[in-house]
């Protein structure tokens, strides 16, 4: 069952500064399939994935 993984980036173990939030979409294996970019608060982030769950078989793939 694939999932999406929401985290807010570390700089380091140590470090108590957190950077951006980000998203991963996992596959049933725990590898990562696709993810997005930094969003500066948590509901950009999960519109992000939002966005992303909306698209069907309708969404048209284009090549430059």
């Amino acid at each position: 069952l694939m999932y999406f993984e929401v985290y807010q980036e570390q700089h380091g173990a140590l470090s108590p500064i957190v950077g951006p939030w980000r998203w991963r979409l996992r596959g049933a294996n725990h590898e990562t399939i696709a993810s997005g970019e930094g969003y500066q608060n948590k509901n950009d982030c999960l519109h992000a994935i939002a966005l992303v769950q909306s698209t069907n078989n309708d969404t048209p793939i284009r090549e430059p």
